[in-house]
């Protein structure tokens, strides 16, 4: 009776020139990265998938867009990065192809603290412990209560909210052409290179469990405000989320406790917010920039340093050449081992994010934990 009322009602709707009230589309989204675009696809779960700019494999330091990506960006209604200190080949396109596009940057939150970069590659074991954009005290039982009480106790370098739709004016040419006027430089040696993507900050901020739960938190505010008709199914999910990410960094709070004290290296310096909240003692980074090689003097330095400190273990990253780890460790007592800040193998999906963190987990363990 009731459907066949509503086709009754469709009908003279029709016949006046009427039309049924259409459901809006859920937002376009896309997300730079594999770790921001699986939070967001949980927090999308069952709406809609989001959109994910960059291969798993590809380093956001330095990228070029092909025409298929800058296409997707064009079509986006938000578009979710870190922000340019760390992915600075979106900087234009966001210009010129996703001019109306809403923008939520991760760094510009409210209640984000940006970690300076570290100098120098080498670095006093519990330096980081006094650095590090939050508070911990790993019993997190209280996290759950989701006004983020930890956001209150960052000193924000942000005046301004930057999960908006930037004005840009740019037209919606081909600018996949524009991002780089040069070649990825993986073998620059030397101090030749690209520094114009390493500022002052370290940018790998969803290593932080906190970092991901204000961005869990505005990703279901940006989105319930976007999309009115699906506010419920965002919120639930969000909730969910942060729940799961409770569990896990309990977890993980538990079993990265025996390796607190000790030392390692890393390829580069990437994991700061990851050692922070956790309480991890890196000595240093294999390079300053990833894009270059190394000298021969640094590498004699290093090869001391990791006598010095004891050093157990030198992680190398599947984005780069393992050659260089494997040549420190020679005559040294460290191993070698490899740590992927980026996901770069996982499946995408609302799983990589916590599979990542996982994995970081297991491969310090793996040879943080040896005899």
């Amino acid at each position: 009776m009731k459907r066949k009322l509503i086709t009754t009602l469709a009908a003279t709707l029709v016949g006046l020139g009427l039309s049924l009230p259409a459901h809006a589309e859920p937002p376009r989204v896309v997300a730079s990265i594999v770790p921001l675009h699986s939070l967001a696809a949980s927090v999308m779960d069952g709406v809609a998938e989001p959109k994910r700019l960059l291969p798993g494999g590809a380093s956001p330091h330095t990228y070029n867009l092909r025409p298929s990506e800058a296409d997707m960006l064009s079509k986006a209604e938000l578009v979710i990065w870190v922000g340019p200190e760390l992915e600075s080949f979106l900087e234009r396109p966001l210009r010129n192809l996703a001019a109306d596009a809403e923008v939520l940057e991760v760094a510009g939150l409210e209640g984000i603290r940006l970690l300076d970069t570290r100098d120098g590659g080498q670095w006093d074991s519990h330096h980081h412990h006094h650095d590090g954009g939050d508070d911990h005290n790993h019993g997190h039982d209280d996290h759950h209560d989701h006004g983020h009480d930890h956001d209150d106790q960052h000193d924000h370098g942000h005046s301004d909210d930057h999960d908006h739709g930037h004005g840009h004016n740019g037209d919606h040419g081909h600018a996949h052409d524009d991002e780089h006027g040069h070649g990825h430089g993986h073998d620059h040696d030397g101090d030749h290179g690209h520094d114009h993507h390493h500022g002052e900050h370290d940018m790998h901020l969803w290593l932080s469990p906190d970092v991901a739960r204000a961005f869990v938190t505005a990703l279901s505010e940006k989105l319930k405000a976007m999309d009115p008709d699906n506010a419920a199914t965002y919120r639930d999910n969000a909730e969910a989320t942060l729940s799961r990410i409770d569990e896990l960094d309990n977890r993980l709070a538990e079993r990265l406790a025996p390796l607190a004290d000790h030392a390692y290296l890393v390829f580069h310096d990437a994991y700061q917010y990851f050692e922070a909240h956790y309480g991890l003692s890196p000595v240093g980074s294999v390079t300053v920039n990833p894009e270059r090689q190394p000298s021969a003097r640094r590498l004699s330095e290093l090869r001391q340093r990791i006598r010095d400190t004891d050093a157990r273990c030198v992680f190398a990253e599947p984005q780069f050449r393992p050659s260089l780890v494997e040549t420190l460790v020679e005559d040294t007592d460290a191993e070698g081992g490899v740590l992927d800040p980026l996901g770069a193998e996982l499946a995408p999906g609302p799983d990589a994010w916590f599979e990542l963190m996982e994995n970081m987990a297991s491969d310090l363990e793996a040879c943080l934990a040896r005899d």
